[in-house]
């Protein structure tokens, strides 16, 4: 094997949990990957706080156009982007729909009217008022995703320890539980498998498996155990918690086009409040 083999598998292993790291020129990376996350956090935020007290239709839907835009350009087009994407729609129209049943009729008798069953009636002003509560709510997820979808765990708990100074005590106990999840999962799995050779599967049935559920809790709690202390012990021995501060290994650092993203996604957000709802303020 020559030098160049393990360089390049340990370049690639690093580009893959490190967003910072340099990347070969072939292989180019969405923006809103390199963008810090505390900047993806920090842009969206005020947008929707005030999205909370808007009460029209063309607000929200400007922001979940925005929203969009964001994603389809700063992020990887992936099945799962496109699920999402299609699913807010989607569940925008259903919970729209559900106020507008629940919504007064008395506040909107002079409206038009859209649906008569019985005695039942279905108003325009209902439906406009339920479609833009699902279309708020559908502008919130789709601007959390914009952090959501490009944004790792331990990147955003790396960021408040090097930007926010929250102390690296608390951060990286963050970490080692964003580490356990995945470990746990894992175990699990083998605990299965492991039930399974022995025989031990219960059978079937709901009550079955609700007995095999209960046979994991006991190992699972065990390695759990176990892991805990291995982690606490490696991390006395490295002496971890004796100093004030600690060397990074992993920089994410606060750049400029951070704070372009911010000022540029605020200018945005101004305009169209603006333009969209100035009454529209409770």
């Amino acid at each position: 094997m020559t030098a160049t083999g393990p360089l390049t598998t340990g370049q690639s292993l690093r580009e893959g949990f490190d967003p910072y790291a340099q990347r070969a020129q072939a292989s180019p990376v969405r923006f809103l990957y390199g963008v810090n996350p505390l900047a993806k956090l920090a842009a969206p935020l005020p947008a929707m706080v005030l999205l909370v007290f808007v009460r029209d239709a063309a607000t929200p839907l400007a922001f979940l156009a925005l929203s969009y835009a964001i994603l389809l350009i700063g992020v990887t087009f992936t099945g799962r982007l496109a699920a999402i994407l299609v699913a807010l729609p989607v569940g925008a129209a259903v919970v729209g729909l559900g106020f507008s049943l629940w919504t007064d009729a008395s506040r909107v008798d002079q409206s038009v009217i859209v649906w008569q069953l019985g005695s039942w009636t279905l108003y325009g002003g209902a439906l406009e008022v339920g479609m833009a509560t699902g279309l708020r709510i559908a502008a919130i997820a789709a601007l959390t995703l914009i952090v959501g979808l490009s944004t790792t765990g331990p990147e955003l708990v790396r960021a408040t320890v090097q930007q926010l100074r929250v102390p690296y005590r608390i951060g990286y106990t963050a970490l080692a539980a964003f580490r356990f999840v995945p470990r746990f999962g894992h175990e699990l799995d083998v605990i299965r498998q492991a039930h399974r050779v022995r025989g031990a599967h219960g059978g079937r049935g709901p009550f079955a498996a609700v007995a095999r559920w209960f046979g994991y809790i006991v190992p699972l709690l065990a390695g759990a155990i176990r892991h805990a202390e291995r982690v606490a012990l490696a991390m006395d021995a490295r002496a971890f918690g004796a100093y004030p501060d600690r060397t990074e290994r992993h920089l994410v650092p606060f750049r400029k086009r951070d704070t372009v993203f911010i000022v540029l996604f605020w200018a945005v957000s101004a305009a169209l409040f603006w333009m969209l709802a100035p009454w529209g303020l409770a």
